[in-house]
């Protein structure tokens, strides 16, 4: 028997994971909102019986024990949204990736200030989630911040629209990913079976990811958790929820207590050494001392940290580019989001929510 749950999660994980077993998921419906279709006009086709739809649901209902008839009537009424097979697309040639222009969207007044409030709101599970996860708060209030702006911005499409025009009609014209979403798809039947929740209900973005933190329906079902042990596992309207899942999809891939996210590093000039330690990318494969061999200099605190680095480099546009030296907790970050730019976002923004803390507290006691 199912036990009813609140669920609005969209996550915006990227990794392909495995089921996990049953947890009373909540959802938490926004008053008002309608539960059609985004944009239902000439332009969006329910995809009904059409033959691969079918044969995708009874491949599901089989693997997983579900009634056939309630996994095809769900996907007969998804629907092609032309929206979100154009948001998917890469943008256009030749814009030059900018670190600068980047973290001027991503850490602006509006994320700091709210940062600030949810971290005063929420403190006790922030801390919390740093006790039993290691991840700090400033971390969880970044990913957070620049998910969804601390739940203003979760996103307004079907999630079931979404992944079905994801998973059924791919955009032409970049790398196929459809596998990935039609496994993400399956992920969401089995949250909504588990949930006994109507599929055609949950909303969130384009790519089909949900809630304040943006989970991807895979990693609600994997890494979703009952923080606050209310009985249901609510990542949309439960800011507790929200932090221990968000700290707990970290640590799971591989967040190390008290390590920092990334130190500062001054390139090597000559050409060679410096594409020599940017061959990993973001992966952490470099000790400090190779750092130095290579010509990297890195701060003196570094010395104390026996971990592998990665050279990680963000252009600026015209301007020559920045580097930073990435943690394993750099890469976690990654996980998440697979993007430097992203990672670095992260970071920035929790600290600077975390330096208007201290102004705040240092006020406080003047």
């Amino acid at each position: 028997m199912h036990r009813r749950v609140l669920l609005q999660t969209a996550a915006l994980s990227v990794a392909v994971l495995p089921l996990a077993t049953a947890a009373p998921w909540a959802w938490a419906r926004k008053k008002g909102r309608e539960t059609g279709p985004p944009e239902a006009g000439a332009d969006t086709v329910a995809y009904g019986r059409r033959e691969d739809v079918v044969a995708f649901a009874g491949d599901v209902a089989q693997r997983h024990g579900l009634d056939v008839d309630w996994v095809v009537d769900a996907l007969a009424q998804a629907r092609f949204v032309p929206t979100v097979a154009r948001l998917m697309m890469p943008g256009p040639p030749g814009s030059a990736k900018n670190w600068a222009a980047y973290r001027a969207r991503a850490v602006d007044t509006l994320r700091i200030r709210s940062g600030l409030a949810f971290w005063d709101d929420h403190e006790t599970w922030l801390q919390l989630a740093e006790e039993r996860y290691g991840v700090p708060a400033s971390i969880v209030l970044g990913i957070i911040g620049i998910e969804t702006i601390y739940g203003r911005n979760t996103g307004s499409f079907r999630i079931i629209d979404a992944l079905a025009t994801l998973s059924f009609d791919f955009p032409t014209g970049r790398s196929d990913r459809t596998p990935f979403f039609r496994s993400e798809l399956e992920s969401f039947m089995m949250m909504c079976h588990t949930a006994a929740l109507d599929p055609l209900v949950p909303r969130g973005s384009y790519a089909g990811a949900m809630g304040m933190g943006q989970f991807m329906p895979s990693s609600v079902l994997r890494y979703g958790i009952d923080f606050d042990e209310d009985g249901s596992i609510d990542l949309h309207a439960n800011p507790a929820d929200v932090i221990g899942s968000v700290a707990h999809y970290l640590a799971a891939f591989g967040w190390q207590r008290d390590v920092p996210a990334r130190f500062d590093v001054v390139a090597p000039s000559h050409t060679l050494s410096r594409a020599l330690l940017l061959v990993p990318d973001i992966l952490p494969s470099f000790s400090a001392q190779e750092f130095a061999e290579h010509g990297a200099r890195l701060p003196a605190q570094v010395g104390e940290f026996d971990g592998k680095l990665a050279l990680v480099e963000l252009h600026n546009g015209d301007a020559p580019p920045s580097y930073v030296a990435g943690t394993q907790n750099f890469y976690a970050i990654t996980r998440y989001n697979w993007s430097s730019y992203y990672a670095m976002a992260v970071i920035e923004l929790g600290e600077a929510i975390a330096r208007e803390r201290a102004r705040h507290t240092l006020s406080a006691r003047n």
